[in-house]
């Protein structure tokens, strides 16, 4: 656990893949053609929680949906991808936009497309039900499942590595 929270301490940026990380994986697909998925609130209070304590947030996804526009548009999420089979390409642009180095970044993801931008990074997130290629790549695997506090799992473990844990939950708790 050392190595892991020394790898978070370092951490700047935190990219996030959607289906299997911030949901469950199912999509629900409705008669009319509309997407619909089901974020947990936990996860986005973390989010929120992370946002506030500087460390920069983004999504690359390989589907398109209105549901995630409006998902990191709640959570005030700037950076959002979407529609990318490549997932590489688009994380090397971010991390040139905002000036951080791949060491300084983080990626969660839940499958073999996400590898690439795992391994690009300083630190690689997963989630339990990860096949086990993914599994072996990571840093650290989440104990909760994804879309049921897995994301919010790794939002604290950053604040917790940055030192801004316990502030951050100063007004709730006192």
């Amino acid at each position: 656990m050392h190595l892991t929270m020394e790898r978070a301490r370092n951490i700047r940026l935190i990219v996030f893949d959607v289906d299997g990380v911030m949901t469950d994986g199912t999509l629900f697909l409705g008669d009319d053609g509309q997407e619909y998925k089901g974020f947990n609130s936990l996860d986005g209070h973390g989010l929120k929680m992370l946002k506030g304590t500087g460390v920069e947030l983004a999504i690359i996804t390989g589907r398109s949906s209105k549901v995630v526009e409006m998902r990191a548009a709640n959570l005030g999420i700037e950076h959002v991808y979407q529609g990318c089979h490549d997932k590489l390409a688009p994380l090397q642009e971010l991390l040139a936009k905002l000036g951080v180095a791949p060491e300084n970044a983080a990626f969660m993801g839940d499958d073999v497309v996400d590898l690439p931008p795992m391994r690009h990074c300083g630190m690689a997130f997963t989630v339990p039900h990860a096949p086990s290629l993914v599994k072996e790549r990571a840093h650290y695997i989440t104990h909760t499942p994804a879309g049921h506090g897995a994301v919010r799992e790794v939002c604290e473990l950053v604040m917790q590595a940055h030192g801004t844990y316990a502030d951050a939950m100063a007004p709730y708790i006192g």
